[in-house]
């Protein structure tokens, strides 16, 4: 669900971006397509879970309702990429509001649940469910761009590196969300509870805001950071950022 390759042509500056970001895409795709395939079917759907996932489940829905706070209502004659779309509770909300979205990930079996799950009746939305590299130019322009909890394994350069690919094929907004350096997250971290050994899940990364601004606005200077949000409950803590072209 969380993955994406290196942006080529905007490695400079940011050594070894490509082979991390692409060990991470491999390892991303097989946890999501194999280990975490039944617990992200129960965690996104309404079955009984246990109070911890309960609490990330909250927080999805909670950071989901501000990505979608942050877009017009009115979606109509708009494209978003929904880019890490994992089972589509998102892009399903977004075609509602009358877009055409293009939902990509990396992890098959996850698009596939999305699949099945799409309402027979979304009003003048419509959604092209794809399994593949949300950084793809074949995807084409987009209005919008939402990426929730798709760069939480990444580090900061990382980040910057791939929003700075969306942007090039983005004209109006990119949301998107990423862990933050709190320190209960970087004592987790620390302590290799965000690395749990049994589910083989890639680490989460977390990231210091005023950090990830800076080289936002080095990186970016056509684009401001207007909203912030951060959400936490138990277990799932992110913090989300707004990005305006001028």
């Amino acid at each position: 669900m969380m993955a994406t390759r290196a942006p080529s042509g905007h490695e400079v500056g940011y050594s070894g971006s490509r082979s991390r970001f692409e060990a991470q895409r491999e390892k991303l795709t097989t946890y999501f397509d194999s280990t975490a395939r039944k617990a992200w079917i129960d965690l996104t759907s309404d079955a009984k879970v246990s109070g911890i996932r309960a609490t990330v489940r909250a927080g999805r829905d909670s950071m989901r309702e501000v990505l979608l706070g942050w877009l017009p209502h009115d979606l109509r004659r708009t494209r978003v990429l929904d880019a890490g779309c994992g089972t589509g509770a998102l892009s399903v909300l977004a075609a509602r509001r009358g877009a055409e979205v293009v939902a990509v990930d990396v992890a098959g079996g996850l698009v596939a649940i999305a699949k099945e799950r799409q309402p027979s009746f979304l009003g003048h939305g419509r959604i092209q469910w794809r399994v593949g590299d949300m950084l793809d130019p074949a995807l084409g322009r987009f209005d919008h761009v939402v990426a929730m909890d798709s760069l939480i394994h990444y580090r900061p350069e990382d980040i910057v590196s791939t929003i700075v690919a969306l942007a090039e094929r983005c004209d109006r907004s990119i949301v998107f969300t990423h862990a933050p350096a709190t320190p209960m997250l970087r004592a987790m971290h620390t302590a290799g509870l965000l690395f749990p050994r049994s589910d083989r899940a890639p680490a989460i990364v977390p990231v210091a805001e005023p950090h990830l601004a800076r080289l936002l606005r080095e990186a970016l200077p056509d684009w401001t950071v207007t909203r912030r949000s951060r959400i936490g409950r138990g277990f799932y803590i992110s913090n989300a950022l707004e990005l305006v072209r001028n």
